[in-house]
């Protein structure tokens, strides 16, 4: 089976942990028998954040993308294309970047005579292929941002998640909530694929030294990084040797550097900033918890990714990631979102009860290893296109 992926969300040469776990699937559905080429919605347009604080050099990362790579032996192409801004044209995208992405898949075509094309998000991916009229068959995967927030944001979000989904011959999503969702905006043919980790070998010792708890995630409001920020002092004194190890960067990192400050625990965060996908699994796989209270949360490759490596983890109650995982199950602690006390009250929890973080720790392995695997996500995958193939 020849298969045509086409994403937005993927590494590139400035940033090679955006939209890993998309790569992570990519290798997950070769190893499962399906050969694979990946196409990359790549918008030329500078970040706006970037031309008003003149940061140029980050300016200029859009236009030095490499127009192919090779990762881990997958070709990937990068189709440029330009576009209005973000935050009130999002949903136009899928339309701006068709005629490029029409051009990238008839020439990948007369190489790669692929069978089916796998859009990763409804929006703009979704929409952008089926915009190509190629006439083969179409796979989209909702990830959450498509239907939670485009599909909300503005009335031409709503029109290209729900034609997408029309186009589409199967969607896969990645939780039973986002599944649900994307029943009501009109996808008929559905099933859950959940994205997963690898299992690494556990190291003969656990942490050791101070306390030591783990984020891993992009800075931005709905993660939450604030919330720990708070636990944090909260426990300043029951857990005064407690730290906090932050990795990932984004637009709240100034805010959060702040806060951190004002309220006296800035010596006892560490923020990482983006690292390579590997160290960032490394890092979290050393802590004694993992803790993200994000909301918005449709799956969260990170929680399972840090459970893999036996280390429990903490998320919120109500999100559709944390529960889904939750219901396969142990190994994730679900706290009440945006209530710092709640948060600090469950790590002060785990942290003095050495035997329950541990079994915790181990269950937490081993739901990962039942149900949140790569491999079994490839085959999943590749179960999901053999449908949408069929006459």
């Amino acid at each position: 089976m020849r298969v045509a992926i086409v994403a937005e969300y993927y590494p590139r040469a400035a940033d090679p942990v955006l939209g890993v776990w998309a790569h992570q699937q990519a290798l997950a559905t070769r190893s499962a028998g399906t050969d694979v080429r990946v196409l990359v919605l790549h918008r030329l347009v500078p970040p706006r954040d970037a031309l008003r604080r003149g940061r140029w050099q980050k300016a200029l990362e859009p236009l030095r993308q490499p127009r192919r790579l090779e990762l881990d032996g997958i070709d990937v192409r990068y189709v440029p294309f330009v576009s209005p801004p973000r935050p009130r044209n999002y949903g136009s995208w899928g339309a701006w970047a068709a005629p490029p992405l029409a051009l990238a898949l008839r020439a990948l075509r007369r190489s790669f005579p692929f069978e089916l094309v796998h859009a990763h998000y409804a929006a703009p991916a979704g929409d952008a292929v089926r915009r190509t009229r190629l006439g083969v068959p179409l796979v989209v995967s909702a990830h959450g941002g498509d239907v939670f927030a485009v599909a909300r944001q503005s009335p031409a979000g709503r029109r290209a998640v729900e034609s997408a989904f029309a186009a589409a011959r199967l969607v896969l999503a990645n939780s039973r909530a986002v599944e649900a969702r994307c029943r009501s905006l009109g996808a008929t043919a559905t099933t859950v694929v959940n994205l997963g980790s690898d299992l690494p070998k556990l190291s003969p010792c656990g942490p050791s030294g101070a306390p030591r708890i783990v984020t891993v995630a992009h800075l931005v409001a709905r993660k939450r990084h604030v919330d720990v920020l708070r636990a944090l002092w909260l426990l300043r004194e029951s857990e005064p040797r407690l730290r906090w190890v932050v990795v990932g960067d984004g637009p709240e990192r100034p805010s959060l550097e702040r806060l951190a400050a004002e309220l006296g625990v800035a010596g006892r965060v560490e923020f990482r900033g983006a690292v390579p996908h590997t160290d960032a699994l490394e890092v979290a796989r050393s802590a004694d918890v993992f803790v993200l209270p994000s909301v918005e949360e449709a799956f969260g490759v990170a929680y399972v990714e840090a459970m893999a490596g036996a280390v429990p983890a903490i998320g919120c109650r109500g999100e559709s990631g944390p529960e889904e995982i939750g219901r396969r199950g142990r190994g994730i602690v679900l706290v009440p979102p945006n209530d710092p006390q709640a948060l600090a009250t469950e790590l002060r929890a785990l942290l003095v009860d050495d035997d329950r973080r541990l079994r915790l720790g181990e269950s937490a392995r081993r739901t990962v290893a039942e149900h949140f695997t790569w491999k079994q996500c490839g085959r999943a995958t590749v179960a999901a296109y053999e449908e949408a193939l069929k006459p």
